[in-house]
C-alpha cells in the first residue's frame, strides 16, 4: 500500500518538474511574439483572463476542481508597447547558431568565432564583423582580413532577423511556434 503513495508522489513530483521545463510562446495582442515563458505561467495568464490560450499540446495541466489544456502558445489581451525593436544579443552561441555551426571560409564544423576586420586593426565586435570558424582556417587568417589572406567568406555576416531571439532562447523550437515566428520575420 504504501508502495503506491510513493509512486503517485513521484508521478506528482515529475509532473511538477515536467510543468517548471516546459515553455510557452507569449504573443502580444497583435500575434507579434514577446517572450517566452514557463507553461506554468502561462496557465495563470490564461486563468487570470489575461491571456487567451492559442495553441495547446493535447496534454492537460490538473489541479484539485480544475483541468486546463497545457498550453504551448498564448495570446495576450491587451497590447504591451514595445518601444524599441529588439536586438539578438551577440554572443559565441548566437553567431554559432546564426552561421549554422559551419565555418564561413571553408564549410567544416566551426569551433571558434573570428572578426573579419581583425579588431588589432579597428574592427568591431558587432554582427556585420564576426563570423563563426574551425580553429585552422581562424589561425590561418591570423591578424589580416579575407582579401589580405585570400580566403572569401562562404556569406556575408549579417545581424540576425528580429524574432531570431526565440530560436536562441530554447534549444529546439516547437512546430506550435513556428508558424508565430514566421510571420514576425
Amino acid at each position: 500500500m504504501q508502495g503506491g503513495h510513493e509512486d503517485r508522489h513521484q508521478q506528482t513530483a515529475q509532473t511538477r518538474t515536467e510543468i517548471g521545463v516546459r515553455s510557452a510562446l507569449v504573443l502580444n495582442a497583435t500575434y507579434e511574439p514577446l517572450s517566452i515563458v514557463s507553461v506554468r505561467r502561462a496557465a495563470c495568464l490564461v486563468l487570470a483572463d489575461k491571456a487567451d490560450l492559442v495553441e495547446d499540446d493535447g496534454s492537460q495541466l490538473r489541479a484539485e476542481r480544475l483541468a486546463l489544456p497545457s498550453p504551448l502558445v498564448i495570446r495576450l489581451r491587451y497590447v504591451v508597447r514595445v518601444p524599441y525593436h529588439r536586438r539578438t544579443a551577440l554572443s559565441r552561441r548566437a553567431v554559432m547558431a546564426r552561421d549554422g555551426h559551419r565555418c564561413q571560409y571553408c564549410g567544416a564544423p566551426a569551433d571558434s568565432i573570428d572578426h573579419v576586420m581583425p579588431r588589432s586593426r579597428g574592427g568591431m565586435h558587432v554582427w556585420e564583423n564576426v563570423i563563426a570558424a574551425c580553429r585552422p582556417c581562424n589561425l590561418r587568417k591570423r591578424d589580416r582580413t579575407p582579401e589580405e589572406a585570400g580566403m572569401p567568406l562562404a556569406t556575408s555576416p549579417l545581424a540576425p532577423r528580429e524574432a531570431a531571439w526565440i530560436t536562441l532562447a530554447v534549444s529546439r523550437v516547437p512546430e506550435a511556434w513556428k508558424p508565430y515566428l514566421a510571420k514576425a520575420s
